[in-house]
């Protein structure tokens, strides 16, 4: 079954707009993990427009309790997210190229640029027992390269899908994610995916693309969750990739 990991960055910016703990980022880990959700991520950037050094211990501290769920630290390793690495020890932590400035992630690894100076990031992650994800676009021809580098996962970035979905496109987008997947399978890699998925295109994705052990999901589910609440918002979702998944295994 594909894991449901919770982005808690928008949590984290509520609380932000005023000088209060409400609402508290512990709180709702703890909520979305009693609803069943099998992960925890968080995106600490420099500015700390979000997640706070603070709620990078405190989300550990947490999950303590809760051994058989996933701590995932996702940003760029060049702005500051080894150090957090490093304290915590998260299971994962997913390599992402955004800009100090970036106001979300946009664009995946270009890994002829950048592949000789993540290397020893993913080295080092391993070293601390870390398993590594690098944030990619669908392109299949990159996922050779990708493992060459040492890593275990790719997150597929699926912005591009969510526009398509529902329109002409959608097929067509979904065949480019289904080859890159492919590609990431025969490489020997595991699959995550994340951005913008919600409740209306998840369980097309899932249906369509091969593989997928993880889906990291934030935005859209926090926006559910004022509508529904966060722990049937999270029970909803679950139920989307259950039903997916099931249908993939009969196919």
């Amino acid at each position: 079954m594909t894991a449901l990991s919770v982005n808690l960055n928008r949590v984290a910016l509520l609380r932000n707009s005023r000088p209060l703990a409400i609402p508290s980022v512990v709180h709702a880990a703890t909520l979305v993990l009693e609803a069943g959700a099998e992960g925890i991520t968080l995106h600490p950037r420099p500015d700390e427009r979000h997640i706070r050094p603070a709620d990078v211990q405190d989300i550990a501290r947490l999950l303590q309790r809760w051994p058989g769920v996933e701590y995932n630290l996702e940003g760029n390793p060049f702005h500051q997210l080894m150090p957090h690495v490093a304290a915590v020890r998260p299971q994962q932590c997913t390599l992402v190229p955004d800009a100090v400035d970036a106001a979300t992630s946009d664009h995946g690894w270009d890994l002829d640029r950048d592949g000789d100076r993540l290397r020893p990031i993913i080295e080092q992650a391993h070293a601390q027992g870390v398993r590594v994800s690098l944030f990619m676009d669908p392109e299949p021809a990159a996922m050779a390269a990708a493992r060459a580098l040492g890593a275990d996962r790719v997150e597929l970035y699926t912005e591009a899908y969510a526009r398509a979905h529902g329109g002409p496109g959608q097929a067509a987008s979904l065949k480019r994610y289904r080859l890159a997947a492919e590609a990431a399978l025969a490489a020997g890699l595991e699959i995550n995916a994340g951005h913008d998925l919600n409740l209306q295109n998840l369980g097309d994705f899932l249906r369509a693309v091969p593989g997928v052990a993880e889906v990291s999901i934030g935005h859209a589910l926090i926006g559910d969750a004022l509508e529904f609440g966060l722990a049937e918002t999270v029970r909803r979702y679950l139920a989307v990739i259950r039903t997916a998944n099931l249908a993939g295994a009969a196919q």
